[in-house]
Formats: structure tokens, sequence, C-alpha cells
């Protein structure tokens, strides 16, 4: 006789990490550490403050 499979609730929030979704050898992770190390500022960018009403 099998034996039933119990799902999950679907009345309940699952938290996931995107961490713990990509794999360590994912080339993903090469280009968000090429990406981290970019220097914004001698490409011309800055950083705003933002204003304490709009957007």
């Amino acid at each position: 006789m099998m034996q039933h499979i119990t799902g999950i609730a679907r009345n309940q929030m699952v938290f996931t990490s995107l961490e713990d979704s990509i794999s360590e050898d994912n080339p993903v992770r090469f280009i968000d550490a090429f990406v981290e190390n970019i220097d914004l500022k001698a490409l011309g960018f800055e950083l705003r403050t933002p204003k304490t009403e709009g957007r």
C-alpha cells in the first residue's frame, strides 16, 4: 500500500533566500562580484539624498 504524501500548508508563508537558490559555482556569482566592485564615481555617477516628500 502506498503512503500518502503530505504537501506544504498553502496558507503559510515560506521564506527563501536568493543566496540559497543560487549554486556556489553559478556564473552569476562572478557577475555579482564584478558589478559590486565597479567604481561608480569614476564613471560619473553620484549619490543623491532622498527628499522628504515625493518620489
